[in-house]
């Protein structure tokens, strides 16, 4: 069952929005930050080719929006923001709340207006329920970008993490071949964080769907490799506008960011330890 409310103001966003920033303090800006925005930082190919680095810090993350996925300077573990709170899910498998000075290199985050809902029951596995979620996708706008969120106890989640690289940062799949590690909670409440982006933003970020995880105590936490539950409520904000701050760093506009990045970040986003090794 599908229960609808999308707001007014969504219902007259006719057009995607496309605004490119850089520097330290434009994004600050309450026209930058309005609520009816997907904020992303820097770019998932940037982060691909081994930036780590970044001039947007946590503290400017959280002027940006009150949920969304990233991670860290040093590629220092995954980031879940939640209800305002930045999360830093470590290697190690810790939770800690981020200290507002770190550098993000890559993030995506909005202010979360629940849109729509969906029930779900007897979701077997991370593909049955991205089928779900891509069929109401399918009804709402495939062009649009989607920020979800479900809170429920997960019979099984299969989340990672990984430690921090050092300079001279080796590139994103490198670094998870050294250094991901890999968690396995049975039975636990906790909440997904999820974005979608279409298939136009293939060049920017990935298509598809992206999710990370945090438990109700907040000492569990990381990027969704698998899950499965009985029963929750998903909820989705269907957001289309679109703005991108770039780091105002001479490193990172040294990148050929039109290199072609999806083999790594595809691998990146799907396979554990084990399977990247095997495909080097």
């Amino acid at each position: 069952m599908m229960v609808m409310n999308m707001n007014f103001k969504k219902k007259i966003a006719l057009a995607l929005a496309v605004g490119v920033l850089t520097g330290s303090a434009a994004y600050a800006s309450p026209a930058v930050a309005e609520r009816e925005s997907l904020n992303q930082v820097a770019l998932l190919q940037s982060l691909a080719q081994g930036y780590f680095g970044g001039t947007v810090t946590v503290r400017d993350m959280r002027s940006l929006g009150d949920i969304g996925i990233g991670t860290f300077e040093g590629l220092n573990g995954e980031m879940i923001m939640l209800d305002g709170t930045v999360y830093q899910a470590l290697g190690n498998g810790q939770v800690v709340v981020a200290d507002d000075k770190v550098a993000v290199p890559y993030a995506t985050v909005t202010h979360f207006d629940n849109d729509l809902s969906i029930a779900l029951k007897n979701i077997k596995d991370k593909a049955a329920f991205e089928k779900i979620l891509n069929a109401e996708v399918k009804k709402c706008g495939e062009n649009s970008f989607y920020m979800i969120k479900l809170h429920t106890e997960f019979s099984s989640v299969l989340f990672r993490s990984e430690y921090g690289s050092q300079k001279p940062y080796p590139t994103l799949v490198e670094a998870l071949k050294g250094k991901q590690t890999e968690f396995t909670a049975k039975n636990i409440k906790g909440t997904l964080v999820g974005l979608y982006c279409p298939n136009y933003m293939g060049g920017l970020n990935t298509p598809g769907w992206h999710f990370h995880f945090i438990s109700d105590d907040r000492k569990q936490g990381g990027h969704i490799l698998e899950l499965s539950l009985k029963k929750g409520t998903v909820e989705l904000d269907k957001t289309d506008k679109f703005t991108m701050i770039l780091h105002n760093d001479p490193q990172f506009h040294k990148l050929n960011l039109a290199k072609d990045m999806s083999k790594d970040i595809n691998s990146a986003e799907h396979d554990t330890q084990s399977a990247m090794k095997k495909k080097s």
